[in-house]
């Protein structure tokens, strides 16, 4: 059997979660996805900062009623690599041997 080839920054679990939710939608509010993961501002900052320096995310800011706002949304590459490592989860999972010991 073929190595995993898992993305090292993808596969942490509010990365993973991240990737997840904006694969589903062209942008999401930086709100919702910290409310959907059940982390907070920091900790979402930091998973998106990692995200975002490896080119997979990318932040939109603007002004909105006077508020900052920020949406989120997967680059080209971002898609690529989330679908990339989705595929190499399916393979394992596939390959383990599910039965009762």
């Amino acid at each position: 059997m073929a190595p995993l080839i898992l993305d090292p920054v993808i596969h942490a679990p509010v990365r993973l979660q991240i990737c997840a939710l904006l694969s589903a939608v062209d942008e999401a509010e930086f709100a919702l996805v910290r409310e959907e993961t059940g982390v907070s501002d920091s900790v979402l900052s930091k998973h998106l900062k990692q995200l975002e320096e490896a080119g997979y995310v990318r932040l939109r800011k603007a002004v909105v009623s006077s508020r900052q706002r920020t949406w989120l949304s997967l680059t080209r590459a971002g898609r690529f690599a989330f679908k990339a490592h989705m595929g190499e989860l399916a393979r394992l999972v596939a390959s383990a041997k599910l039965g009762a010991s």
